[in-house]
């Protein structure tokens, strides 16, 4: 999980230096688990991009991964302008988006959350306004047989996850 982080981190750099510090705190014993790499690589892209939209001219991204019993737990923790209370029930819905037009389509997070549940783990947020947002992501380590694992990637074929 921390090497695809980095690796989303990498993509969205030109986005981040020079005015968000990215605080990475990666428990040394974090498992590998089985999933789709590209898919939460996916999930943390939207949020870590929302994130630095979120924290304009400059902000701090605290980033953390633990291992939390079977599961492997993420928090994305940003100061940026918070989410409204009234619209945290909303985040997660299709074509929900703070944006102005134009600029969001409302599918990220919408995206993010199928991904998690395909992975049977959970997604939730927590957002204060004028302080910031943190997203918790709670994978389990092992949660399927390779053969439950197989998905239809829409040309009939099949493939496994890895370890990531």
């Amino acid at each position: 999980i921390p090497k695809e982080i980095d690796t989303t981190l990498n993509i969205l750099n030109n986005k981040y230096k020079n005015r968000i510090t990215v605080n990475k705190n990666y428990a040394q014993d974090t498992p590998k688990i089985e999933a789709y790499g590209g898919q939460l690589n996916q999930v943390f892209m939207n949020i870590l991009d929302n994130a630095q939209d979120a924290m304009g001219e400059s902000g701090t991204l605290t980033i953390n991964v633990n291992k939390q019993k079977e599961n492997v737990k993420i928090e994305f923790i940003d100061t940026g302008k918070g989410i409204p209370a009234e619209n945290l029930t909303k985040v997660f819905d299709p074509f929900f988006t703070t944006k102005p037009v134009g600029k969001g389509t409302g599918l990220g997070m919408s995206i993010s959350y199928r991904v998690i549940k395909d992975h049977n783990g959970t997604i939730e947020v927590e957002s204060e306004v004028g302080k910031g947002t943190k997203f918790t992501i709670v994978l389990p380590i092992n949660h399927q047989t390779k053969e439950e694992l197989l998905v239809d990637n829409n040309n009939g074929a099949k493939e496994n996850g890895t370890e990531v």
